[in-house]
């Protein structure tokens, strides 16, 4: 038996590494606690989620009602399973910049001190096995914004010529910046991820991903860009569109391009990589030119409300270079832009978004 074990198994990224791991033949184990729901109210729970997963998969997927910060409920997941557990795919997370402002504790207690969890279990009980660590942009803090930028009609782009024009590559330096809490939660998994890698000489990689989505989102305002575009658009809700004039730029990755990425790093595993990941100049869009095609997709015209003031630290562009990631793994590419993406949510979400009665 050969098993995967996938935190946050009910999340985007997590419930398609659960389908796709689950369809190379291996047993999935999930590990997923809902606590989106209580990160963002009932309307983000995933529990349809895991309803679904384990509906369409049967027997191939076993869920574990666990929280990562349990340390002795998550040993007892890694101690069942143990050598036969092939993979470990972490994609369990506090994602918010607002919560984690509200709750710093609970941010880091998740966020980092979950990831060292799932890490010593690693290495406690199947040090063999990859470890693929979601990781998030948000490392880079807000260093990004100090790129030359030049203002369009639409968006903001970086200046041509500049080395990044292309991409922003691991080498951006992640110091003296302003990260959030949640960056900086980030921030420390992933170098612990890392040195798991380097000291202990674990299989690890952390995968900074830019805009990750599809259709599996449980789409809220505070999490889920292009899905809750989509959503406003069909349910006919306010969008509340904050700062940079609407113009920030996001390159955004689907989910299958992403487990695809993972399985690549499953099958060929290195020690300690760090990868950025998103959609590149392939698959990025702004939050104006986002609107726009969810309009015209929707059919519907849609109420935006401005608000002047930025997110703290918020991007105003970010594309992402996979250069780095397709070096080492020539046989992945992107199969998804921007309106294949949205197209994709709207057709999949068509009986669940409904304008309120």
């Amino acid at each position: 038996m050969s098993v995967a074990v996938v935190t946050g198994s009910a999340g985007l990224i997590g419930s398609e590494a659960v389908r796709h791991f689950a369809g190379l033949g291996l047993d999935v184990v999930g590990v997923d606690n809902d606590m989106r729901a209580r990160f963002f109210g009932p309307e983000a729970s995933t529990a349809w989620n895991v309803d679904r997963l384990s509906a369409d998969l049967g027997r191939s997927y076993t869920h574990q009602d666990v929280d990562i910060r349990d340390r002795d409920a998550l040993a007892a997941v890694f101690r069942k399973y143990g050598r036969d557990i092939a993979v470990v795919i972490h994609t369990a997370a506090q994602p918010s910049h607002d919560w984690a402002a509200r709750d710093p504790y609970t941010d880091f207690d998740i966020n980092a001190g979950g990831t060292l969890n799932v890490l010593q279990n690693v290495r406690e009980h199947c040090t063999d096995a990859p470890l693929i660590h979601c990781s998030t942009n948000k490392v880079y803090g807000d260093r990004p914004n100090s790129l030359p930028m030049v203002e369009e009609e639409t968006r903001w782009e970086i200046a041509r010529g500049h080395r990044y024009r292309a991409g922003i590559t691991e080498d951006m330096s992640i110091d003296a910046c302003l990260h959030s809490v949640f960056g900086a939660s980030k921030v420390a998994a992933d170098v612990m991820v890392q040195e798991y890698g380097r000291y202990f000489g674990l299989r690890t990689a952390c995968f900074r991903g830019g805009t990750l989505t599809g259709p599996g989102h449980s789409a809220t305002e505070l999490h889920g860009f292009l899905a809750y575009v989509m959503r406003c658009a069909m349910e006919q809700r306010t969008y509340r569109l904050i700062g940079h004039k609407g113009k920030q730029v996001r390159d955004a990755i689907h989910s299958h391009d992403v487990v695809a990425a993972f399985e690549a790093f499953f099958r060929a595993p290195r020690s300690g990589e760090v990868y950025n990941l998103g959609g590149g100049r392939h698959s990025n869009v702004s939050n104006l030119e986002a609107i726009a095609l969810a309009e015209r997709i929707s059919g519907n015209a849609m109420t935006v409300e401005h608000v002047d003031t930025a997110r703290a630290g918020d991007h105003i562009w970010w594309i992402s270079s996979n250069a780095r990631f397709e070096q080492h793994y020539p046989e992945w590419r992107l199969t998804y832009d921007v309106p294949l993406i949205m197209n994709e949510i709207h057709e999949a979400n068509a009986d669940r978004w409904l304008p309120a009665r």
